[in-house]
């Protein structure tokens, strides 16, 4: 069986006993056959697998056999989740922290109806809300390990779509088509307003204000490494590309040897006076000359970030592509060395 969490990527993992690694590992296989997305990091799978143990009772894999489920009465608030894993999954949950339980815990289980509300018209933050294993589900639990244990889940459940398969599709529809300049190929962006933002960045100011760049890296929300041209940012001394430093968009114009650190500001994250300083001590060693552009959709956005702007900057405004606000004072586009 995949081991979807193993103790060197999770320290609260670790700390476990093989026996609850064991469980929480074996609960994840079922979810997964079940069709719930496992795309998220080991300690967010690590918090899901324990509130939905928590849900039908289950403390060991032997428990599986005698799940408990909506009928059976049986249901916790959040409040109880947060002390049934701290009690027999050796967590240390704040009791403060059980909003989290449904929002984040039992977020996917919820939508994909796997796991139940005891009364699903009461209000959203109702805290004497209880949450159980759905009886449809609990019945394949309880038969797991026996015989053609995968083909009973395919049958019980071949008239629900899998929730993969439905974000999967919604995800498809929702996204960005993005043409990379120089002739580079396409790229596929998830939906939202950072994406659209690094779309017009490659098709609308790289194209005017790039002097033929080639994009070097880009970013999506959902793939961190959408694009990567690991060799060529090598070959320029650029730094080491896992780390979390990283700007949005990299382009580099060999006709001017420039390489542009490009920020796509949404919410947060300008080229402030301490971002250029992390940018440049980890430049320092590039052979080409850096240029530093932090981009908004919008004019209204613009202003919201405009005091925190660093000097020896640029900014580009996506709704005035022709554009660029230069914060420097002795020269227009181009890179700064130090005096």
């Amino acid at each position: 069986m995949k081991q979807y969490i193993s103790p060197d990527n999770s320290k609260t993992f670790s700390e476990k006993t093989p026996q609850v690694q064991e469980l929480i590992n074996t609960t994840l296989y079922i979810l997964d056959t079940f069709g719930i997305p496992l795309d998220a990091t080991p300690r967010r799978l690590e918090r899901m697998a324990i509130a939905f143990l928590a849900s039908g009772d289950i403390k060991k894999i032997a428990d599986f056999k005698k799940a408990k489920d909506l009928n059976s009465g049986y249901a916790l608030k959040t409040r109880d989740i947060i002390i049934y894993v701290n009690n027999h999954f050796r967590e240390n949950i704040s009791s403060g922290s059980y909003d989290d339980i449904r929002r984040k815990d039992l977020k996917l289980l919820t939508v994909a109806e796997v796991v139940l509300q005891s009364n699903p018209n009461s209000a959203t933050n109702d805290s004497t809300r209880g949450y159980s294993i759905n009886p449809t589900y609990a019945e394949l639990i309880r038969n797991y390990g026996s015989k053609d244990w995968e083909k009973m889940v395919s049958e019980k459940l071949k008239d629900i779509e899998p929730l993969r398969k439905k974000l999967k599709r919604e995800r498809e529809i929702a996204k960005v088509n993005v043409t990379l300049p120089s002739g580079g190929g396409k790229l596929t962006f998830s939906s939202g307003e950072h994406n659209d933002l690094q779309k017009a960045i490659i098709e609308y100011f790289l194209p005017r204000f790039g002097h033929g760049a080639e994009v070097l890296y880009v970013g999506d929300t959902s793939d961190k490494y959408l694009y990567l041209e690991k060799e060529k940012l090598e070959q320029l001394n650029f730094f080491e590309i896992s780390h979390e430093e990283l700007p949005d968009v990299i382009a580099y114009s060999k006709e001017k040897n420039w390489l542009y650190l490009i920020e796509a500001v949404h919410s947060s994250g300008p080229i402030s006076e301490l971002r250029l300083i992390q940018l440049q001590k980890l430049t320092k060693n590039c052979k080409a000359d850096i240029v530093y552009v932090t981009a908004f959709l919008n004019r209204t956005k613009f202003r919201q970030f405009m005091t925190d702007i660093a000097w020896e900057t640029e900014v580009w405004i996506a709704d005035n592509p022709d554009h660029l606000v230069h914060f420097n004072g002795d020269k227009f586009l181009g890179p700064y060395k130090p005096k």
